[in-house]
């Protein structure tokens, strides 16, 4: 299984999913970024790791860390390594005395979570980025206004898979990673047909 290392580049708050955020994976050395939605606890525990501010109380991934810590356990890695109907899968790869190497199965907002919490680093196997990553070095012939101080908006009843496409170049373009994430489905399902 190949897999490419990401790091986290942008985390938003999601503008049509209330209580969401999106989170932009980007690939170290590369152009492609993987825009994906989170829940609101997560997203404040990265952001608060991130800025290196320290809660006044422990939140749920303190608990596991203390807990690993006690039994000398480890996470080596996070890994996103399955999409299916628009859900990421995620894992998280401990090592410790017991076993190294188990593979933990959680959510993607809890191994980004984790790679935060403990140092380690966050990969996407190839499969997944090839179906939902957006290469922002690609330029598709531009036919739809977008710009950084407008949102993209998705047309009800798009033409063709090329049309959505080129919406989605467009939403890239002005860093609207919210309608990508909704056009890269979009996309996908017609693909699917």
């Amino acid at each position: 299984m190949n897999k490419v290392e990401v790091k986290i580049e942008i985390l938003s708050y999601a503008k049509s999913q209330v209580g969401s955020y999106v989170i932009v994976l980007t690939e170290l050395n590369s152009s492609r970024k993987l825009p994906i939605i989170i829940k609101a606890a997560d997203a404040q525990f990265i952001a608060v790791r991130m800025e290196g501010i320290k809660s006044p109380r422990p939140m749920t991934q303190d608990l596991f860390k203390t807990l690993t810590d006690a039994y000398s356990i480890d996470v080596q890695e996070v890994m996103i390594h399955n999409l299916m109907e628009g859900v990421f899968y995620a894992k998280m790869t401990t090592s410790g005395p017991i076993e190294d190497g188990l593979d933990i199965e959680c959510t993607v907002g809890d191994a980004i979570s984790m790679a935060v919490l403990y140092g380690c680093p966050i990969y996407v196997t190839e499969e997944v980025m090839a179906l939902a990553s957006m290469d922002t070095n690609t330029k598709a012939p531009t036919t739809y206004v977008a710009s950084k101080k407008k949102t993209t908006s998705i047309r009800k009843k798009p033409e063709s898979i090329e049309t959505l496409d080129k919406m989605l170049n467009d939403a890239l373009e002005a860093e609207d990673y919210e309608t990508a994430v909704q056009l890269r489905d979009k996309i996908t399902k017609l693909k699917k047909v």
